[in-house]
């Protein structure tokens, strides 16, 4: 009980902090060119590479704005080895 009131307090503070965040105009992103499913799997395989650069250059993100919606989410959750679609097998064969 005293687990679930501590996970508790600490969802609301989460949701009470997020409400102050600011709003970001995304305008400017979504003129242009539209990137669809195959630049979701490009931008999740470069995923980690991405967050490590993001951290010094401010210009840089890990996921493109301008997508095409489900597609390149998708294309970038399999890209990123979400479903472990792409894991290796060769680690249980020795068990």
């Amino acid at each position: 009980m005293k687990k679930l009131s501590f996970l508790l307090m600490i969802s609301i503070l989460a949701i009470l902090l997020a409400g102050c965040a600011s709003v970001e105009p995304i305008d400017p992103c979504l003129q242009g060119k539209s990137y669809g499913f195959f630049w979701g799997v490009l931008h999740g395989l470069i995923a980690p590479i991405s967050l490590l650069v993001s951290f010094f250059d401010k210009e840089t993100v890990m996921y493109a704005q301008n997508n095409s919606g489900s597609w390149y989410g998708l294309g970038f959750l399999i890209g990123s080895g979400g479903w472990g679609i792409l894991a290796s097998n060769s680690s249980k064969k020795g068990k």
